[in-house]
């Protein structure tokens, strides 16, 4: 759970609400099929997905964009802002709305799954700092239900980012919750036409592709011709552009990204 995963004042204020968990302090934690509550967490869940667990997901699956997001994903729009809100969709027609993933043994997707489903049971919130840096601080979410907490495994919030896998997803979705502040501190709320680019650009990475070669689109921006050919190779390195293009071109952001003069 974190912040620009969730991303609303509900969820800061449920944060706030817990107790800090202190870099090098360690808190006891294990899943595994042995411990009482297997698989509980996995149902009836309201799971926010970021661009880039959805290039994840897809890429485990097998997937092109359009065909994972119509089989699995709930798409909305952020009241505040009008940037796409898309959360994964459960099986309500199943008793307890599992996820579409879990099964008895566990998750069937496991290496590519969301960022939420790695961070827990911690949460991570963000916030921008003065020089544009994310300042990141960990909470313990200690569910009632949940036994894992009754395991003698110690970690600290560095030991389970690194045995999580955490580092890649949370510096692609820090890009993504830059953007969003980015709007509410402007003050500003996307059209239909912005919303549909930044659905394009961060949610169907494989279809960016098209547009980006279709419109000769990198030739009007100030690439080389080795980042240009790793955007079209590459899905990860074109979700990257991705994030710089949409702060160029909704807010005119040339940190990563400019326009040839």
């Amino acid at each position: 759970m974190s912040t620009h995963e969730h991303d609303n004042d509900a969820t800061q204020a449920f944060l706030a609400s817990l107790p800090e968990l202190e870099p090098g302090q360690s808190f006891q934690f294990a899943c595994h099929p042995q411990v009482p509550c297997f698989n509980a967490c996995c149902s009836d869940l309201s799971l926010m997905l970021t661009p880039y667990d959805v290039l994840r997901l897809r890429a485990r699956l097998g997937l092109s964009s359009r065909d994972f997001i119509a089989r699995h994903v709930l798409v909305a729009q952020a009241p505040d802002t009008g940037f796409p809100m898309l959360r994964l969709r459960m099986l309500d027609d199943i008793p307890g709305s599992p996820c579409p993933f879990v099964t008895r043994e566990g998750c069937s997707v496991y290496p590519g799954r969301p960022g939420a489903c790695r961070t827990y049971p911690l949460g991570r919130a963000t916030k921008t700092g003065p020089d544009g840096e994310v300042i990141e601080q960990f909470f313990v979410v200690q569910e009632p239900h949940c036994r894992g907490f009754e395991q003698d495994k110690s970690w600290t919030s560095a030991d389970w980012l690194n045995d999580q896998d955490l580092q890649e997803y949370n510096s692609h979705n820090d890009r993504y919750m830059l953007l969003l502040a980015e709007a509410r501190n402007r003050a500003a709320r996307l059209d239909q036409k912005q919303a549909n680019m930044v659905f394009l650009a961060a949610y169907n990475v494989d279809a960016f592709k098209d547009f980006l070669s279709n419109t000769g689109m990198l030739t009007r921006l100030d690439v080389t011709p080795e980042r240009a050919g790793a955007v079209l190779a590459d899905e990860t390195e074109r979700l990257t552009f991705a994030m710089d293009w949409l702060g160029l071109v909704l807010f005119g952001l040339e940190r990563n990204l400019r326009k040839k003069v």
